[in-house]
């Protein structure tokens, strides 16, 4: 990584038209540990599986794979949905399953292999959604492919099967198929997820109608490999009452229910999935956010799962959770989405992320990951403003969140800021009236990396938070330390920003294009400095702009 001075950043010559800078104090102890630290961030999705294995799909996945020593997760649309494989907005297609003359089977796993592959090769690994209905099944084949953004975007593939015995075998022989060529041990590292959001448009069939879905699904899963992880149900946001309807329906359902494919009492559940999301709109002409939404999906859904006592333990996996709900939808047509190249949106998965790891300890719920709906587009605009974390091959400043996150691990330990807003605060506010200062701290062999945001919902000029960072709590074998410093902010691991100095090249030159490259990665603050713990105690002081995410690793 390139070092650079934190005596040259531009933002520190404008502090005359910001507001009063306001003292924070962050306490780490090094010593304290709070259980370990999962990494419950590293899991990814899209709804178009065709730009998986393009150029820029394979280099977002290797980029990925190198975020995190541990798994990082894939979840895509449209996996078994027909069509010529053409990549496009909110589309995908395979082409898995069509029928002869006769109605007989005819499986077709080569797209679906490519996929696959790409994932393999990068060493990351698939959260399969097992969705959505072959045209040859759909009980209501036309039309069928969606014209978005025209028109109605639920069509036949969104409709049930005509044969729940044919798309039952349709899954067993994906699964097996799976086995085959990527093992048994690696299949059964996977996750299979029945649909998406069958509360809405999604699934057009009756809540009982999915329940016998997920039933024959799960069997046919389970009958091709018995230790596949299967579940759902991957509904919305559970703070809708009509959601948390469904996903409750769904628990008494897998808890009490008759199974329609095998007619016994209840149906496996491996796993609980649901969706989170906030709000984005424009105020006073500049995008105000809304993670108070976002967080009261995550705590109503974990309010639900904890009243199961039988699936209490369960991992739930919040499959969607994003600021809103159109990752296709560019900030070009639809600025409220204009956050999406900017440091806000990683200070936004910096705050997320924490209070989605804070309100799993308040519920007392198992929390195995909140996924982020993001990916990227070959053929679109660079910085068009889609929810991505690479735009032409560039890393947009989310990725490098995504970055310092990969870099926390071990035991969790005790952190308090004076600068952070209490979970009731963050829950019951839209938007947010002040900025939340707050810290994640972990301490992983001979080292603690401490994760600091400024996150406030409205994008608006504001105050700078001077941080005073005091780590105590470490080892006596810690007798000198290396403090390094890295941050997303307006002008530092940001390429959106030095794109918009290029003049926004459309397309960048290769020159530009090696210059944005460089500029998306995550970048030093200032140079390493060795220093020397006073009694198990360290010291540090920064500055932290608004929308702006540090990491401190101090390593010995």
């Amino acid at each position: 990584m390139r070092m650079r001075s934190v005596f040259l950043l531009p933002v520190l010559l404008l502090p005359a038209i910001l507001p009063a800078q306001q003292t924070v104090t962050i306490r780490v102890k090094a010593d304290a540990t709070e259980g370990a630290l999962k990494p419950t961030w590293m899991f990814f999705g899209y709804d178009e599986p065709n730009y998986t294995y393009l150029p820029n799909g394979r280099r977002l996945l290797k980029e990925l794979h190198e975020l995190s020593p541990g798994p990082v997760y894939l979840r895509a649309h449209n996996l078994l949905t027909t069509g010529d494989a053409t990549p496009a907005l909110k589309w995908g297609s395979t082409n898995a399953y069509t029928e002869d003359a006769s109605g007989h089977a005819v499986y077709n796993w080569k797209i679906l292999d490519k996929i696959f592959d790409a994932y393999r090769d990068a060493g990351v690994r698939p959260f399969v959604e097992i969705g959505f209905m072959p045209k040859a099944l759909s009980t209501h084949p036309e039309p069928y492919r969606h014209n978005w953004p025209n028109g109605t975007l639920w069509t036949g593939w969104a409709y049930p099967p005509k044969d729940y015995s044919k798309w039952a075998e349709l899954v067993s022989q994906w699964v097996q198929h799976s086995v085959e060529r990527y093992g048994a041990r690696a299949v059964s590292t996977w996750y299979w997820e029945v649909w998406n959001e069958p509360n809405i448009g999604y699934w057009q069939g009756t809540p009982e109608e999915y329940f016998k879905l997920y039933d024959y699904t799960v069997a046919a899963v389970k009958r091709a490999l018995p230790e596949a992880r299967v579940g759902g149900p991957a509904t919305t946001g559970p703070a809708w009452p009509k959601a948390a309807d469904f996903l409750k329906n769904f628990l008494t359902h897998c808890e009490s229910g008759r199974n329609y494919a095998t007619g016994k009492t209840g149906s496996p559940l491996d796993f609980i999935s649901f969706h989170a999301k906030g709000r984005t709109r424009i105020v006073n002409g500049h995008v105000e956010m809304g993670i108070g939404k976002n967080l009261q999906d995550i705590a109503k859904g974990f309010e639900i799962v904890a009243s199961f006592g039988k699936w209490k333990a369960l991992p739930i996996f919040i499959t969607e959770s994003d600021p809103e709900g159109c990752a296709a939808c560019s900030a070009d047509v639809h600025p409220e989405n204009g956050y999406r190249n900017t440091s806000q949106y990683a200070s936004y998965e910096a705050e997320m992320q924490h209070g989605a790891l804070v309100l799993a300890e308040k519920y007392h719920v198992n929390l195995g990951g909140a996924l982020t709906w993001a990916f990227e587009y070959d053929d679109q605009p660079c910085f068009a403003g889609f929810r991505t974390l690479m735009s032409c091959g560039i890393g947009k400043p989310v990725l490098n969140v995504f970055r310092m996150l990969g870099l926390e691990g071990g035991e969790r330990v005790q952190v308090e800021s004076s600068g952070a807003l209490s979970l009731d605060t963050l829950l019951s506010s839209d938007p947010l009236q002040k900025a939340d200062v707050n810290a994640l701290a972990s301490r992983g062999n001979h080292a603690v990396d401490i994760l600091v945001w400024n996150y406030r919902d409205d994008a608006v000029p504001a105050s700078t938070a001077s941080v005073r960072l005091s780590v105590e709590g470490l080892p006596a074998a810690a007798r000198r330390i290396l403090a390094e410093h890295f941050r997303i902010d307006k002008q530092t691991s940001n390429a959106f920003s030095v794109w918009k100095e290029l003049g926004s090249p459309q397309p960048p030159t290769p020159r530009q294009l090696r210059q944005l490259e460089s500029a998306g990665q995550l970048r030093a603050l200032a140079s390493p400095e060795w220093m020397t713990p006073d009694e198990g105690k360290l010291s540090l002081e920064f500055q932290l702009p608004t929308q702006a995410v540090s990491l401190v690793r101090l390593t010995w």
